[in-house]
Protein backbone atom coordinates (compact mmCIF):
# COMPACT_ATOMS: atom_id res chain seq x y z
CA UNK A 1 0.00 0.00 0.00
CA UNK A 2 1.43 3.34 -1.01
CA UNK A 3 -0.20 5.00 2.00
CA UNK A 4 2.21 3.10 4.31
CA UNK A 5 5.32 4.66 2.79
CA UNK A 6 7.14 7.10 5.07
CA UNK A 7 10.35 7.69 3.07
CA UNK A 8 11.31 7.93 -0.61
CA UNK A 9 14.86 7.18 -1.76
CA UNK A 10 15.84 8.47 -5.19
CA UNK A 11 18.39 7.51 -7.78
CA UNK A 12 19.87 10.53 -9.60
CA UNK A 13 20.80 10.02 -13.26
CA UNK A 14 17.85 9.06 -15.43
CA UNK A 15 15.47 9.54 -12.53
CA UNK A 16 15.74 13.19 -11.49
CA UNK A 17 17.89 14.68 -14.28
CA UNK A 18 19.80 14.09 -17.50
CA UNK A 19 23.43 15.19 -17.23
CA UNK A 20 24.91 12.73 -19.74
CA UNK A 21 26.20 15.40 -22.13
CA UNK A 22 28.09 17.06 -19.29
CA UNK A 23 29.58 13.74 -18.18
CA UNK A 24 30.73 13.05 -21.75
CA UNK A 25 32.43 16.43 -21.91
CA UNK A 26 34.26 15.79 -18.64
CA UNK A 27 35.44 12.36 -19.79
CA UNK A 28 36.72 13.86 -23.06
CA UNK A 29 38.56 16.67 -21.25
CA UNK A 30 40.15 14.16 -18.89
CA UNK A 31 41.44 12.08 -21.81
CA UNK A 32 42.90 15.21 -23.37
CA UNK A 33 44.62 16.24 -20.12
CA UNK A 34 46.30 12.84 -20.00
CA UNK A 35 47.54 13.19 -23.56
CA UNK A 36 45.06 10.71 -24.98
CA UNK A 37 42.46 11.06 -27.71
CA UNK A 38 39.09 9.42 -27.15
CA UNK A 39 35.63 10.89 -27.58
CA UNK A 40 32.92 9.40 -25.39
CA UNK A 41 29.55 9.37 -27.15
CA UNK A 42 26.25 10.03 -25.42
CA UNK A 43 24.77 6.62 -26.30
CA UNK A 44 27.97 4.91 -25.20
CA UNK A 45 27.77 6.48 -21.77
CA UNK A 46 24.00 6.03 -21.55
CA UNK A 47 24.47 2.28 -21.74
CA UNK A 48 26.68 2.44 -18.64
CA UNK A 49 24.52 4.69 -16.48
CA UNK A 50 23.94 3.28 -13.01
CA UNK A 51 27.18 1.29 -12.92
CA UNK A 52 30.04 2.04 -10.51
CA UNK A 53 32.72 4.21 -12.09
CA UNK A 54 35.36 1.45 -12.33
CA UNK A 55 32.95 -0.70 -14.34
CA UNK A 56 32.17 2.21 -16.64
CA UNK A 57 35.91 2.74 -17.17
CA UNK A 58 36.41 -0.87 -18.26
CA UNK A 59 33.44 -0.72 -20.61
CA UNK A 60 34.22 2.46 -22.51
CA UNK A 61 37.95 3.22 -22.34
CA UNK A 62 39.65 2.10 -25.54
CA UNK A 63 43.04 3.82 -25.19
CA UNK A 64 46.05 2.85 -23.09
CA UNK A 65 45.73 4.93 -19.94
CA UNK A 66 46.46 4.30 -16.27
CA UNK A 67 43.09 3.55 -14.65
CA UNK A 68 43.92 4.88 -11.21
CA UNK A 69 45.37 8.16 -12.49
CA UNK A 70 42.56 8.64 -15.00
CA UNK A 71 39.80 8.08 -12.46
CA UNK A 72 41.48 10.36 -9.91
CA UNK A 73 41.69 13.15 -12.51
CA UNK A 74 38.14 12.43 -13.69
CA UNK A 75 36.90 12.75 -10.11
CA UNK A 76 38.74 16.06 -9.70
CA UNK A 77 37.34 17.39 -12.97
CA UNK A 78 33.83 16.30 -12.11
CA UNK A 79 33.99 18.01 -8.72
CA UNK A 80 35.12 21.23 -10.39
CA UNK A 81 33.00 21.15 -13.55
CA UNK A 82 29.67 19.57 -12.65
CA UNK A 83 28.58 22.42 -10.34
CA UNK A 84 28.93 24.63 -13.42
CA UNK A 85 27.85 22.30 -16.26
CA UNK A 86 25.07 20.53 -14.37
CA UNK A 87 22.22 18.76 -16.10
CA UNK A 88 18.57 19.19 -16.97
CA UNK A 89 15.90 18.25 -14.45
CA UNK A 90 13.07 16.18 -15.85
CA UNK A 91 9.71 17.87 -16.16
CA UNK A 92 7.99 18.31 -12.81
CA UNK A 93 10.94 17.27 -10.64
CA UNK A 94 11.62 20.58 -8.89
CA UNK A 95 8.00 21.24 -7.97
CA UNK A 96 7.36 17.58 -7.22
CA UNK A 97 10.27 17.20 -4.82
CA UNK A 98 9.13 20.26 -2.89
CA UNK A 99 5.63 18.81 -2.50
CA UNK A 100 6.81 15.30 -1.61
CA UNK A 101 9.14 16.69 1.06
CA UNK A 102 6.14 18.05 2.95
CA UNK A 103 4.81 14.51 3.49
CA UNK A 104 7.85 12.21 3.34
CA UNK A 105 11.50 12.07 4.30
CA UNK A 106 13.45 12.22 1.04
CA UNK A 107 16.85 10.60 0.45
CA UNK A 108 19.20 9.79 -2.42
CA UNK A 109 21.40 6.75 -3.09
CA UNK A 110 23.52 6.62 -6.23
CA UNK A 111 26.48 4.75 -7.70
CA UNK A 112 28.09 8.09 -8.61
CA UNK A 113 31.31 9.54 -7.21
CA UNK A 114 31.65 10.95 -3.71
CA UNK A 115 30.58 14.46 -4.70
CA UNK A 116 28.01 13.53 -7.35
CA UNK A 117 24.92 13.99 -5.23
CA UNK A 118 26.20 17.15 -3.56
CA UNK A 119 26.89 18.60 -7.01
CA UNK A 120 23.37 17.69 -8.09
CA UNK A 121 21.74 19.20 -5.02
CA UNK A 122 23.79 22.38 -5.23
CA UNK A 123 23.21 22.91 -8.95
CA UNK A 124 19.45 22.23 -8.78
CA UNK A 125 18.87 24.07 -5.45
CA UNK A 126 17.10 20.97 -4.10
CA UNK A 127 19.38 20.41 -1.10
CA UNK A 128 16.90 21.75 1.50
CA UNK A 129 14.39 19.02 0.61
CA UNK A 130 16.60 15.96 1.23
CA UNK A 131 17.47 14.52 4.62
CA UNK A 132 20.54 12.50 3.62
CA UNK A 133 22.44 10.98 0.69
CA UNK A 134 24.86 8.09 0.11
CA UNK A 135 27.07 7.33 -2.88
CA UNK A 136 29.25 4.46 -3.99
CA UNK A 137 32.14 6.93 -4.14
CA UNK A 138 31.77 7.69 -0.42
CA UNK A 139 31.32 4.19 0.96
CA UNK A 140 32.56 1.88 -1.85
CA UNK A 141 29.48 -0.21 -1.08
CA UNK A 142 26.98 -1.62 -3.53
CA UNK A 143 23.71 0.21 -4.06
CA UNK A 144 21.93 -2.53 -2.08
CA UNK A 145 24.25 -2.05 0.88
CA UNK A 146 24.00 1.73 0.72
CA UNK A 147 20.20 1.51 0.79
CA UNK A 148 20.44 -0.79 3.80
CA UNK A 149 22.90 1.56 5.49
CA UNK A 150 20.62 4.55 4.91
CA UNK A 151 17.61 2.67 6.27
CA UNK A 152 19.56 1.63 9.37
CA UNK A 153 21.06 5.09 9.91
CA UNK A 154 17.66 6.79 9.97
CA UNK A 155 15.55 3.94 11.36
CA UNK A 156 13.36 4.06 8.27
CA UNK A 157 10.32 1.78 8.52
CA UNK A 158 8.68 1.85 5.09
CA UNK A 159 10.76 3.18 2.22
CA UNK A 160 10.44 2.97 -1.54
CA UNK A 161 13.23 3.41 -4.08
CA UNK A 162 12.71 5.36 -7.30
CA UNK A 163 15.08 4.50 -10.14
CA UNK A 164 15.31 3.85 -13.87
CA UNK A 165 17.24 0.59 -14.36
CA UNK A 166 17.00 -3.11 -13.62
CA UNK A 167 20.03 -2.66 -11.37
CA UNK A 168 18.07 -0.13 -9.32
CA UNK A 169 15.20 -2.57 -9.01
CA UNK A 170 17.47 -5.45 -7.99
CA UNK A 171 19.20 -3.26 -5.40
CA UNK A 172 15.92 -2.11 -3.89
CA UNK A 173 14.47 -5.62 -3.72
CA UNK A 174 17.70 -7.01 -2.27
CA UNK A 175 17.48 -4.30 0.39
CA UNK A 176 13.91 -5.38 1.15
CA UNK A 177 11.99 -2.41 -0.23
CA UNK A 178 9.70 -1.86 -3.25
CA UNK A 179 10.84 0.00 -6.36
CA UNK A 180 9.22 2.56 -8.63
CA UNK A 181 10.47 2.31 -12.22
CA UNK A 182 10.91 5.67 -13.96
CA UNK A 183 10.13 4.59 -17.52
CA UNK A 184 11.20 7.97 -18.92
CA UNK A 185 14.80 7.35 -17.80
CA UNK A 186 17.77 5.55 -19.30
CA UNK A 187 17.10 1.87 -18.66
CA UNK A 188 14.61 -0.97 -18.62
CA UNK A 189 13.06 -2.95 -15.81
CA UNK A 190 11.01 -6.14 -15.73
CA UNK A 191 9.82 -6.55 -12.16
CA UNK A 192 9.24 -3.14 -10.60
CA UNK A 193 6.46 -2.75 -8.05
CA UNK A 194 5.24 0.49 -9.64
CA UNK A 195 5.85 2.28 -12.93
CA UNK A 196 5.64 5.95 -13.85
CA UNK A 197 5.71 7.49 -17.33
CA UNK A 198 6.68 10.93 -15.99
CA UNK A 199 7.76 12.41 -12.67
CA UNK A 200 4.36 14.00 -11.95
CA UNK A 201 2.90 10.48 -11.88
CA UNK A 202 4.98 9.84 -8.78
CA UNK A 203 2.83 12.43 -7.04
CA UNK A 204 -0.26 10.57 -8.21
CA UNK A 205 1.08 7.52 -6.37
CA UNK A 206 2.49 9.02 -3.18
CA UNK A 207 1.09 12.51 -2.72
CA UNK A 208 -2.42 12.73 -4.10
CA UNK A 209 -3.26 9.30 -2.65
CA UNK A 210 -2.96 10.82 0.82
CA UNK A 211 -5.96 13.02 0.10
CA UNK A 212 -8.26 10.46 -1.48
Amino acid sequence: MTTCIDSIIFDMDGTLWDAVDSYCRIWDITFSQMGKTQIVGRQELLECMGLPIDEIFHKIVKVDVDEQKYLALLDKNEREMMPILGGELYNGVFEGIKLLSTKYKLYMVSNCGADGLNNFLSFTKLKPYFSDTLTHGETMLSKTDNIKLLISRHNIKNAVYVGDTQGDCNAAHNAGIPMVFAKYGFGKCENADYEIESFPQLLDLFYKKLYE
